[in-house]
């Protein structure tokens, strides 16, 4: 009978930037040095996943410590209305 392996969730808050180009540019704050980008949010996706991935199996084939995942935290954007003399310098 085979083992069964079972998969781990974890949780890592990624920050989206429209790119100047079109799509986007993807950073993990957990994770310094972590950039990878999409053509559209759905690749950009499906990019950071595996960079995240391909950075904490380099963390643990190094002996490091793999950071602890964001499970209780999240980030969201938030519009808030100010006045001219905040944007204008």
């Amino acid at each position: 009978m085979a083992s069964k392996k079972t998969k781990n969730i974890l949780r890592y808050n990624a920050i989206f930037d429209p790119a100047d180009e079109g799509g986007f540019t993807v950073t993990v704050p957990k994770l310094p040095g972590l950039v990878t980008e999409g053509d559209t949010f759905e690749e950009a996706t499906r990019m950071v996943k595996d960079a995240i991935v391909g950075y904490l199996e380099v963390l643990k084939e190094a002996g490091e410590e793999i950071p602890e995942p964001d499970n209780n935290s999240f980030a969201s954007p938030i519009d808030v209305s100010v006045s001219d003399k905040f944007i204008h310098a």
